[in-house]
């Protein structure tokens, strides 16, 4: 009789712990399939810059089983990629895919999160991120907006650029009429480059017309597809100096982020995390076979002469000196940065073969 009394307990304790968790389930179900919408900063076909979006919003509708599911809205005719800022901070979109650099303007600290003149590759641009207090700065720098970044992608160094003249010196820069964006754009002006903002739709008819000198655009891998090696003599100038690596974001509004279960916010760094490692693996991979494309199209790939490299290495630490001034947010970022990469040389220098 004692026996059953003691059983009899047992099976209410079970049963009653299986409601709780029942109830629970039930309470997470009844809350139905989450879905958000992403815009985007690129088109979906264009290669990582858009397909590693594509893939990450995949990623997580898969993690989830469908329950939470992120979709990949193409950008809009006409918007430009900066105004995805605004509108998530503002609510009017709930999330986005795209890369700090845009936020150059609103603060020159934000382009530090996506892509730095002489910068570091990508697995040290990480390991500051993760192990060198980036993430932490990266999130008071957006808190006030009422945003949330993450890191969701990765791609590999750009190239330096196409030139109709050849790059001897740091003078050959002066009067050319250029594509070229962000931080690297500031250091290029000082040397007398006309920075000029034209849509990627326009780019080979600009270059081919001579309206444009010079495009920097891309990797290779990229800047093959867009046809700029059918445009005519060009040189082909290598390294991409201004990014050694771009680290694209997943960009949402804090209220959205914060009504996601701790579940669903794993799924989504679960997501992004492997969507950084496809993005360099894929990125490493894909270069050569378009610079031997590019070199059977008989365009001239080069390197920078060393003196060059050099001068616009100097250049650029005037810049980042000039905003270090400007900005608060900057000037800590920076230094953070550059203390980090300054310890990470030894082990660089002394751990890989160079």
């Amino acid at each position: 009789m004692r026996l059953a009394k003691i059983s009899l307990r047992a099976f209410c304790c079970c049963v009653a712990c299986l409601l709780v968790g029942t109830a629970a389930a039930g309470a997470e179900t009844a809350r139905g399939p989450t879905e958000w919408r992403m815009a985007s900063a690129f088109p979906g076909s264009a290669v990582q810059l858009g397909t590693s979006g594509r893939r990450f919003a995949e990623t997580v509708s898969a993690l989830s089983g469908n329950a939470f599911a992120i979709r990949f809205v193409e950008p809009e005719t006409g918007e430009r990629p900066s105004a995805l800022f605004d509108r998530v901070s503002r609510g009017q979109i709930t999330a986005a895919w795209t890369t700090p650099a845009y936020w150059l303007e609103t603060d020159p600290a934000f382009a530090l999160f996506s892509s730095v003149p002489f910068g570091p590759g990508a697995p040290e641009y990480i390991a500051w991120m993760y192990y060198g207090g980036g993430a932490a700065l990266r999130d008071e720098l957006y808190e006030p907006y009422g945003l949330v970044s993450l890191v969701c992608g990765a791609m590999a160094p750009e190239a330096g650029g196409w030139y109709r003249r050849e790059i001897r010196s740091v003078k050959d820069f002066e009067g050319l009429k250029m594509r070229t964006f962000g931080l690297g754009a500031q250091v290029l002006e000082l040397f007398g480059v006309e920075p000029q903002r034209v849509s990627a739709d326009n780019l080979l008819s600009s270059l081919r017309n001579g309206s444009l000198d010079a495009v920097e655009f891309s990797m290779p891998a990229i800047d093959v597809g867009i046809g700029f090696a059918d445009a005519g003599p060009l040189h082909y100038y290598f390294p991409g100096w201004h990014q050694q690596t771009t680290l694209f974001e997943f960009l949402v509004g804090r209220p959205a982020w914060l009504s996601l279960t701790e579940a669903q916010r794993r799924q989504v760094r679960t997501a992004c995390g492997d969507n950084v490692m496809h993005g360099i693996a894929e990125g490493e991979a894909i270069q050569a076979r378009a610079i031997l494309e590019i070199q059977r199209k008989g365009v001239r790939v080069k390197r920078f002469p060393p003196e060059v490299l050099s001068g616009l290495e100097k250049a650029w630490h005037e810049i980042a000196a000039i905003h270090s001034t400007k900005s608060k947010n900057f000037e800590r970022i920076w230094a953070s940065m550059t203390r980090f990469r300054k310890e990470y040389r030894v082990w660089r220098d002394l751990g890989y073969v160079r």
